[in-house]
C-alpha cells in the first residue's frame, strides 16, 4: 500500500499541505517549473499513470474536480496534472511559446517513463492540450499507450466560429492592453456574474485575474495556436487511431465543423472510441466535470484499468 503523502522522484511539494490531491512542482530541467497536481496510486507500483495537459489558459485547478472523481472510480491509477509553463499565478512567468509547451509535456512523459518503468501511460488532454498531447505521440509514441483527447482544438482553430470572432483579442499589443486592465476586474463580484460556477473554480479564476503576467501568457500563447494549429496531421491521427479516444461537446465554437475531418477517420466499429455530449460545453471542467469523468472512466475500464 502506496503512503498517502507519496510524492514521485520528478516532483516536490508545492506547499507543506499533504491532503490530496498533492500541489507539486515539476522542475524541468530545460525550462521553468510547471505547477502540478498528484493523486497517488493505492500500489506502490501502479500499472498506469493518467497525465493530464490541461487547455488555455493552463491552470490544472480547474481541473480538480474532474480528475478527482476519475481517482475515485480507478483509485489504481496514479494521475498527474501537468500545468502549461508560466500560466499559474504567484509562480516564475516567462514568455513560453507553443513548442516549449510541447517539450514540458514531453519532458514529463521522460520523467514518468524513468520513474515507473513499464507502467502504462494514458495521456489526456483538453482543447490545445489535446494538440500538444498529439504532438507528444508523433515524440513518444512508443511510451504512450492511449490518448484520451477532450474538446480537441486539432485543426484550423482560427477557422472556427471563436476564432474567427476572438483571434484578434490575442494579437499585440492587446494581451499586454487586456493584461493591464485586469486590475479593474479585481472589485467585481465574480459569484454574482458567474452564478453557476461553483466556489472552487471561482477562486480559480480569481487568482488568473489577480495575475497580470499569467493572463499575459495566456493570450500570448492564444494567439500561438491562431497562427500554429492549421492543417490536420491525417497520417499521425489515422496510424494512432486504434490508441486514439475522442470526446467532443456536440456544439464546440472552438472546435465546429472540423471535427468531421477526424471522425471520418474512425471505421462504424470503432465508434465506441468517439463520443458527442449535446449536454457538455468545451469548457467542461466548470460545471460539467462529472459527465466527461464517467465516459474517461468507461474508457478506463474497457482498457482493464
Amino acid at each position: 500500500m502506496a503512503q498517502e503523502n507519496y510524492l514521485p522522484p520528478f516532483l516536490v511539494p508545492f506547499d507543506q499541505s499533504t491532503k490530496s490531491p498533492r500541489e507539486a512542482v515539476f522542475k524541468h530541467p530545460t525550462f521553468g517549473p510547471a505547477h502540478s497536481l498528484w493523486w497517488n496510486s493505492c500500489d506502490d507500483s501502479p500499472e498506469a499513470v493518467f497525465l493530464f495537459i490541461p487547455g488555455n489558459p493552463g491552470l490544472v485547478q480547474f481541473y480538480t474536480e474532474f480528475l478527482g472523481l476519475l481517482h475515485i472510480e480507478h483509485p489504481h491509477l496514479a494521475i498527474f496534472a501537468h500545468a502549461h509553463l508560466g500560466h499559474t499565478p504567484n509562480m516564475p512567468t516567462s514568455e513560453y511559446g507553443l513548442s516549449v509547451q510541447v517539450e514540458s509535456a514531453i519532458e514529463a512523459v521522460d520523467a514518468i517513463r524513468a520513474a515507473y518503468g513499464n507502467a502504462k501511460i494514458i495521456l489526456s488532454g483538453h482543447s490545445v492540450g489535446a494538440w500538444i498531447a498529439m504532438q507528444v505521440l508523433k515524440a513518444r509514441s512508443s511510451d504512450i499507450s492511449q490518448l484520451f483527447l477532450l474538446c480537441p482544438t486539432l485543426t484550423h482553430i482560427e477557422d472556427t466560429p471563436n476564432g474567427r470572432r476572438l483571434s484578434w483579442l490575442f494579437r499585440s499589443p492587446l494581451p499586454s492592453v487586456i493584461s493591464w486592465l485586469s486590475y479593474l476586474t479585481r472589485p467585481l463580484p465574480l459569484s454574482l456574474l458567474f452564478r453557476n460556477w461553483p466556489i472552487t473554480q471561482i477562486t480559480v479564476l480569481r487568482s488568473l485575474l489577480n495575475s497580470r503576467a499569467t493572463i499575459f501568457a495566456c493570450l500570448s500563447m492564444a494567439h500561438e495556436e491562431m497562427g500554429t494549429i492549421h492543417e490536420l496531421d491525417v497520417g499521425l491521427l489515422d496510424e494512432h487511431r486504434h490508441r486514439i479516444y475522442l470526446y467532443y461537446a456536440a456544439k464546440d465554437d472552438w472546435v465546429s465543423t472540423h471535427k468531421a475531418k477526424i471522425t471520418r477517420l474512425y471505421l462504424p466499429g470503432e465508434a465506441v472510441r468517439v463520443v458527442d455530449n449535446a449536454n457538455v460545453p468545451h469548457a467542461f471542467c466548470i460545471t460539467h466535470s462529472a459527465e466527461v469523468a464517467s465516459q474517461c472512466s468507461r474508457w478506463l475500464n474497457a482498457l482493464g484499468l
